[in-house]
């Protein structure tokens, strides 16, 4: 029996294991595939604290993996199918067996919803970005393309427009989901061009973007736009779908938690991009992970 196992080995689940080793937890982490989280779809963070210049997206992890190395934990390579309330314990299932635990954190993140269309697999990390925080340093006075038409999409736009020499907004409808204050501003940046009732159907280049190819819903002509880069927003798919029969979330899938990131079952906690939030990024998920180890081990005491 476990007194905590984390699922999920990205910076949230990785903070909450650094913090569940210095409480002197028996804790274990699990992690589907490779530690990291979709941080590494970026190659370097320029917004991180303590990194004036900035740092490579794996070196920062790889950091944070060591200093949960040094303390004593492992990250075990788990898919967890299942967890199961037993007796006011948690039974969680993976491929390999079942593992029993007093508490359990939630830290599975989630994966950006992609457009599915020719090369955008093979251009990720290569001029197609998922944030533009993250990597919109990397495009000084380069032409940039970003889809999408919510409020994320827009204040991307404009975040990258102080970098990039044009960044063209292309959005499948002629009007936003965005907020009306948002899409007012964005229309006051004089390098945001915005390309409406249109999708883009193809990514090309070398090895790197090169250009898009993009279509008008109306007239269904097609065109190219020569561009450094690509940042899609058309949203994120948490990873949540093994919780759904447990937990409560919302509609999109995310697990609602309060803000010392609870559960709707007691004993469990969750934190990082599978939690609905206004601000995803590494530093929030840090937090999240540090507040609920605490929680965790404050819930723990109690047993």
């Amino acid at each position: 029996m476990d007194d905590l196992i984390i699922i999920g080995a990205g910076p949230a689940g990785l903070t909450a294991a650094i913090y569940a080793a210095r409480f002197k937890l028996k804790a274990r982490v699990f992690e589907k595939l490779s530690f990291g989280g979709q941080i590494l779809l970026s190659p370097s963070i320029e917004n991180y604290p303590g990194f004036p210049e900035g740092i490579s997206t794996f070196e920062l992890i790889e950091r944070f993996k060591k200093q949960v190395d040094n303390l004593g934990l492992e990250i075990e390579n788990q898919d967890v199918l299942k967890i199961e309330l037993e007796n006011k314990f948690y039974n969680i299932k993976t491929e390999s067996g079942n593992f029993q635990s007093k508490a359990v954190i939630i830290a599975t993140g989630a994966t950006p919803k992609r457009l599915g269309i020719k090369g955008e697999e093979e251009f990720t990390g290569k001029g197609v970005s998922y944030c533009g925080t993250c990597d919109g340093p990397l495009f000084k006075n380069k032409d940039i393309t970003v889809v999408g038409g919510g409020d994320r999409a827009l204040e991307d736009a404009i975040f990258l427009a102080g970098y990039a020499k044009t960044v063209y907004l292309i959005h499948r409808r002629n009007e936003f989901r965005a907020s009306g204050i948002l899409v007012d501003k964005t229309k006051g940046v004089p390098n945001i061009k915005f390309i409406l009732d249109a999708v883009v159907e193809e990514i090309n280049g070398d090895d790197r973007v090169e250009k898009v190819v993009i279509k008008n819903l109306k007239t269904v002509i097609k065109s190219e736009i020569y561009c450094q880069g690509v940042f899609i927003f058309v949203g994120i798919v948490p990873n949540t779908g093994f919780v759904k029969d447990i937990l409560k979330i919302d509609e999109a899938g995310f697990i609602i938690t309060d803000q010392q990131m609870h559960a709707s079952k007691e004993g469990v906690f969750a934190c990082g991009d599978c939690v609905r939030k206004s601000l995803y990024q590494v530093i929030s998920a840090c937090g999240e992970g540090a507040t609920a180890a605490d929680s965790a081990h404050k819930y723990l005491l109690k047993l």
